[in-house]
């Protein structure tokens, strides 16, 4: 996969996978299981891909194109 997900980018990316995923462990809410969608924004934050970026043709990478 090629990298579309740029320095700014996969720093909000960690920030809010962190705060969605620190939900899921610290809320005594019902809803605290929707925290663990923030492994998602983490994944792609990890591997510098996005693949809904890839879909709609988004790229925030500040490398080359070939």
């Amino acid at each position: 996969m090629p990298s579309n997900v740029g320095g700014i980018d996969r720093i909000l990316r960690i920030v809010v996978g962190l705060a969605l995923v620190a939900f899921a462990f610290f809320s005594t809410s019902s809803y605290a299981w929707l925290g663990w969608i923030g492994v998602v924004p983490l994944l792609t934050a990890a591997l510098g891909s996005c693949p809904a970026y890839s879909l709609i043709g988004l790229n925030t990478c500040p490398m080359k194109k070939s």
